[in-house]
């Protein structure tokens, strides 16, 4: 397996007809939805390669003597205005605005060149030829439209487009700073933690993101496990919080990792607007932004990890950054794990339930079985045994069709796309 193929993000479209991923090798990879057929009705959740291109370049910073890597970090969609499709990536450094859009026609008869493109002796011109569009192959072009640069000091971990959508903001580090979709030479910069003695330094940006329909209001999650709710319509520079979310750490689960596994690796607004979503490295909490004191439902993603924190610590898994999901209507919240595991935990019924990703039971049109980690004791034939985990195969990256029950997973370089049962 080569490196640049490992998947680094996954991301659908509003519609959920395309999905992109990026990789870290600086591509990305657009798939879009099979259309129904008679004759093949089930193949109406495949999705198939519609466009592949570079999106970033590895650089080199001579000033800091600093690789700059092209692996891309995020993908975020913009919403569709006309027959193109728009989408932000970003690696480290530098965010773009791809344009994906379809030919197939192109223009032919022209009056000073031939169909080769020779320019023809003007003398030899008779008569005035009206040029024609003739069909051709489709063909789909990817091209850059917009490049915003030289913003960001340190690495860019999110970007989220604003539901005006005309501005879109990126985190890295310690800054959050504001872009208009139109304008690349300039950012606002919004929120900045940097201390003045960077020996001061306790706790770094995690995660951002803007709510869903009032676009005055982002939030962004910290390393020390807090959330800040911000509202841009207090001030230019949302230093002071108008929310801030934290659960007070139980006393008796105190350890040496308690900081590191505090730290948020993702946070994600409902659909409605009404609930926030955390990914820590052990649970998945969802917030109500009318209760800053706790949160409203905790979830173990993996709890048979809590005794093994140190081998964690040891092999650096303890720092991975698990993203986390909701479904369309919010009901469902899916996560992953390791060993190609991911969680699905139900709202409603409380529900929940583990599942793999991996090409032994991937078959096509083959039902998922739940598995189940045993700790101790005697292990049941069908569960798996903490210690055979293998954590080299982390599901970091998912995603959930905006409408329907569709999922797609990445496992290090492979994608699966899951569906519910059609009967």
């Amino acid at each position: 397996m080569a490196e640049a193929d490992i998947i680094s993000t996954v991301e659908f479209n509003p519609t959920g007809e395309l999905l992109a991923t990026g990789d870290k090798g600086g591509r990305v990879v657009v798939f879009q939805r099979e259309q129904e057929s008679k004759n093949q009705p089930h193949r109406r959740g495949e999705y198939n390669v519609y466009s592949t291109f570079q999106s970033h370049e590895p650089e080199f910073d001579y000033l800091k003597s600093l690789e700059i890597e092209e692996k891309i970090n995020k993908i975020r969609w913009l919403p569709q205005q006309n027959a193109a499709y728009f989408l932000l990536s970003t690696n480290d450094k530098t965010v773009k605005l791809w344009k994906i859009s379809e030919r197939d026609k192109r223009p032919e008869g022209y009056n000073l060149k031939d169909e080769d493109g020779r320019i023809r002796d003007p003398s030899t011109i008779t008569a005035l030829r009206v040029p024609v569009l003739q069909p051709m192959d489709l063909m789909v072009e990817a091209t850059p439209r917009r490049v915003f640069s030289n913003a960001h000091t340190y690495h860019i971990n999110s970007i989220s487009v604003n539901s005006d959508y005309e501005t879109y903001m990126s985190t890295d580090d310690l800054r959050i700073n504001l872009w208009n979709l139109e304008i690349t030479n300039r950012s606002f910069n919004i929120v900045d933690i940097k201390p003045a003695n960077m020996e001061e330094l306790t706790e770094v940006i995690t995660a951002a993101e803007f709510h869903p329909h009032q676009c005055n209001t982002f939030v962004y999650s910290s390393s020390k496990g807090t959330m800040r709710l911000c509202d841009m319509r207090a001030s230019a520079l949302c230093d002071n919080h108008s929310k801030f979310f934290e659960e007070p750490e139980d006393p008796s689960n105190r350890s040496f990792f308690s900081e590191i596994i505090s730290s948020i690796s993702d946070v994600k607004f409902s659909h409605s607007g009404r609930y926030l979503m955390t990914r820590d490295y052990l649970t998945v909490k969802v917030w109500d932004l009318n209760m800053e004191s706790k949160p409203l439902e905790t979830y173990q993603v993996h709890d048979y990890l809590r005794s093994k924190l140190c081998s964690l610590y040891e092999n650096d898994c303890i720092f991975d950054k698990f993203e986390c999901v909701w479904n369309g209507s919010d009901s469902v919240i899916m996560t992953g794990s390791y060993n190609n595991f991911f969680r699905m935990f139900d709202r409603n019924t409380k529900r929940d339930v583990t599942l793999e990703a991996s090409r032994e039971n991937s078959k096509p049109r083959a039902v998922l079985k739940p598995r189940k980690v045993c700790v101790g004791g005697k292990r049941r034939k069908d569960e798996i045994s903490v210690d055979s985990l293998d954590f080299s195969k982390k599901i970091l990256h998912t995603a959930w069709h905006p409408s329907e029950n569709i999922i797609a997973v990445a496992a290090t370089n492979n994608l699966y796309i899951f569906q519910d049962k059609v009967n």
